[in-house]
This record gives C-alpha cells, sequence and structure tokens, in this order.
C-alpha cells in the first residue's frame, strides 16, 4: 500500500474547486475585500498520510462595505401602522479627514439612566431636607 502524502485543501463558498492546497502546517492570508458583503462559508478539508480525510466547515460574515445602522426596526419585528427609521451608513474610505456627523448613530437615552438620575435627585432631596430641619 503505497502513502499518501497529508494535505489540506481549502474551498469558498460552494465552489468546487480550491482556492489553496498545502501540506500542513499552514499559514495563510484571505483577502475578503475581492468578496461581497454577507455570508460566506470556509471549507476545510484535510487528508492524513494514511488517506483518511476529515473535514470541517466555518460560517463567516464579510462586511467590507459601509457600516448600516437601522434604528425603529429590528430583524424578526412584527409591525403595523407607520414606522419611523432611523438609518446611517459609515465607512472608512476617506483617511485624511473625520466626519463627525456621519460617525455615530443617534440613540435615545435608555431608561435605566433617566431612573438612576431621578433616584440620585431625590436621595439629594430627602439629605439637604433632613441636614436643613431635623439637625435642630
Amino acid at each position: 500500500m503505497a502513502k499518501t502524502s497529508q494535505l489540506v485543501t481549502l474551498f469558498l463558498d460552494d465552489n468546487p474547486v480550491p482556492f489553496a492546497a498545502y501540506a500542513p502546517p499552514i499559514k495563510l492570508d484571505i483577502d475578503t475585500t475581492r468578496l461581497t458583503d454577507g455570508l460566506h462559508a470556509l471549507k476545510i478539508v484535510a487528508r492524513s498520510s494514511d488517506g483518511r480525510e476529515g473535514v470541517q466547515h466555518i460560517s463567516f460574515t464579510v462586511r467590507n462595505g459601509p457600516a448600516i445602522s437601522v434604528i425603529g426596526i429590528a430583524e424578526g419585528d412584527t409591525v403595523s401602522d407607520v414606522i419611523p427609521l432611523t438609518v446611517n451608513a459609515y465607512g472608512s474610505e476617506r483617511t485624511d479627514s473625520f466626519v463627525v456627523v456621519a460617525s455615530e448613530t443617534p440613540k435615545a437615552i435608555p431608561s435605566w439612566v433617566w431612573a438612576l438620575v431621578i433616584a440620585f435627585l431625590g436621595w439629594g432631596a430627602y439629605y439637604f431636607y433632613s441636614s436643613l430641619f431635623m439637625s435642630t
């Protein structure tokens, strides 16, 4: 029985032709700028020296385009009537300037912050009242 050499073969998405095949161990860089934004799958097939194969699938998401933030609707929401939306898209195309307006998505102050502020003001009012009128 002839021995086969060890080989690691890499496939991207459903392409039957591998984009890389090396003897292990390997280190490589995958250039995601050539991939479309969205979900992709990396399939790694490793063949041992006695001919047995192992397969591993790794799903990953590519986002090289601008980041998109949407406030007002989320994945899987059930909605009716009029929906107010805030959509913001920002990327890193320009490195020579920084645009403050497009770099942040406006969000409302969380309700727990308001509750904390009210509790603190209430405690302050109680402390002021007790130190003013109860010290005599």
